[in-house]
């Protein structure tokens, strides 16, 4: 079971990276460039949502003491999908904004630039902070596991 769920989480990792890559890449483009663009992301997301739901069949078939860290790296990648998912709304929505503008003949100046980059920074922030915590949970459910099996062996 744990090779699928590895296998999965490979196959988790290389998705979000290209998304998050393309989301980035969102509101530089315009077009049918832009438009094709948002459209596969859109299917890798779903890609994704599809990917987690296998994690997750696969974590209620571990075995009970292994469970809760495999449930804590589920959480996680639920977390990362969910900003995933807000990180390409706000792609959107500046891709939107930027139709709006160069329709109405609208310069959005260097303020909107300033204000992208400190939510872009933010979000990597937060982001990084989400896998520090998740990579905590891990350890300390990993040290409860062991923890507890030495103590096993001892009796």
């Amino acid at each position: 079971m744990s090779s699928d769920f590895e296998a999965y989480e490979q196959e988790f990792g290389t998705l979000t990276a290209e998304i998050t890559n393309k989301v980035g890449r969102i509101p530089k483009l315009s077009g049918e460039e832009k438009t094709q663009l948002v459209l596969n992301v859109d299917k890798q997301l779903e890609e994704v949502r599809e990917l987690l739901e296998q994690m997750d069949l696969e974590v209620r078939e571990v075995p009970v003491q292994s469970r809760a860290m495999y449930s804590t790296r589920l959480k996680s990648y639920k977390q990362e999908m969910e900003k995933l998912e807000k990180d390409f709304k706000r792609s959107r929505i500046a891709y939107s904004d930027e139709v709006r503008n160069e329709l109405l003949g609208d310069d959005g100046g260097s303020s909107e630039t300033q204000r992208a980059h400190l939510l872009d920074n933010t979000e990597k922030l937060e982001r990084s902070s989400r896998r520090l915590e998740a990579g905590y949970q891990i350890a300390v459910e990993t040290g409860r596991h062991y923890g507890d099996e030495g103590r096993e062996r001892e009796v």
